[in-house]
């Protein structure tokens, strides 16, 4: 499958285009999508095959930014479906006051792009000591959280030199879907049509640009979902304040109501990622008291969505199985991230402050 050149030619030989590399980068994302199935899923199928034999009893999810986004995402699948109980590590809990709880039979699983912070080896390796079933997910099988983990999953999405993770984000989904679905015996299926349909995504970007434009000068951001959608919406907070340095904040539709709604007035654009079943349904309320109160509502999801919001982006999810949409969501938000930051004079690509691997501690 060949990428979609996306926007100003980021193939071209100008290496001064602010955003050209993360534009390459999103551009690669059907071509990637592609190769996890092809190439990746039948080693993804073995380790799943070979976790589920040992029963875990409880899985942990270790992560941080992006990838905590993925770990949550993951956690959304694996209780829904599967059953399996599942928390959010705080890594300091280990690496920094030393607890060493029982973790026989639980499975913990961490997710890193490059596998190199150094909290994430550590509270891995002190996982893996106190009996836990350890997985590794990275986009590098040399790396020291590769090697500290009983198993790995390489999500196969290439270098990447952009500062904000594109690629290897839904990448990771993929990967992560692909897991939960061996470990219940399924065959994945349901991803199928994601390459064919991220292709079309990133071919609307005249689209994405347009909506930019009206949020160049924002000062705030909102951004709201449910249930399978609402890791995207953190996702997207996280592009937009470390490309574009937007305030861009991140709530489940529940909490929003539970008194950030607030906040919510005419002048600062609130995004709502609607996700076609159980979590769209879940936002509705929400949509309509935002409505209410007049706010500027973007809304990413289905065209049955967005006819009432101020603007929308219409999502591609006829047969497309809820809990893989957010493989989909992510990508007008990452482009939207993109020409955000380019309207504002800023280059997407090295974001002030940011290394590519942030070694915490």
């Amino acid at each position: 499958m060949t990428a979609t050149p996306y926007p100003h030619d980021p193939h071209a030989p100008h290496i001064d285009v602010p955003g050209r590399i993360m534009a390459r980068e999103m551009a690669e994302q059907p071509a990637v999508l592609q190769r996890i199935l092809d190439k990746g899923a039948p080693a993804v199928r073995r380790v799943a095959q070979e976790i589920a034999a040992r029963a875990p009893r409880f899985v942990l999810l270790t992560a941080r930014g992006t990838s905590d986004n993925a770990a949550l995402y993951a956690k959304y699948l694996l209780e829904i479906r599967l059953g399996l109980p599942c928390g959010l590590t705080s890594m300091s809990t280990t690496t920094a006051y030393g607890a060493r709880p029982d973790l026989t039979d639980v499975l913990v699983i961490a997710v890193s792009q490059s596998g190199g912070s150094p909290d994430l080896v550590a509270s891995t390796r002190a996982a893996r000591e106190s009996g836990a079933i350890t997985l590794a997910v990275t986009n590098n099988a040399d790396s020291a959280l590769a090697g500290v983990s009983e198993y790995h999953i390489d999500i196969l999405a290439g270098p990447e030199k952009a500062l904000p993770a594109t690629k290897t984000y839904t990448a990771s989904l993929l990967a992560l879907y692909l897991f939960a679905e061996g470990l219940r015996g399924g065959d994945g299926s349901a991803a199928r049509v994601l390459p064919g349909l991220a292709e079309q995504l990133l071919a609307r970007q005249d689209e994405v640009r347009a909506i930019a434009a009206r949020y160049r000068f924002a000062e705030r951001m909102v951004i709201t979902s449910r249930g399978y959608g609402y890791p995207t919406a953190k996702e997207a907070a996280l592009k937009l304040m470390e490309t574009s340095y937007i305030p861009a904040l991140s709530y489940s539709g529940a909490d929003l109501l539970h008194g950030p709604l607030a906040m919510v007035d005419n002048v600062s654009p609130v995004i709502a990622v609607v996700t076609d079943g159980k979590g769209g349904e879940m936002l509705q309320p929400v949509l309509d008291r935002l409505r209410g109160r007049g706010a500027d509502l973007f809304v990413v999801g289905p065209g049955n969505r967005v006819e009432r919001a101020s603007v929308g982006f219409v999502l591609p999810t006829e047969n497309v199985a809820e809990e893989v949409q957010p493989v989909l969501e992510i990508i007008p938000l990452q482009l939207l991230a993109h020409e955000v930051t380019i309207a504002r004079g800023q280059d997407p690509d090295a974001p002030r402050a940011l290394a590519k691997i942030t070694e915490t501690h």
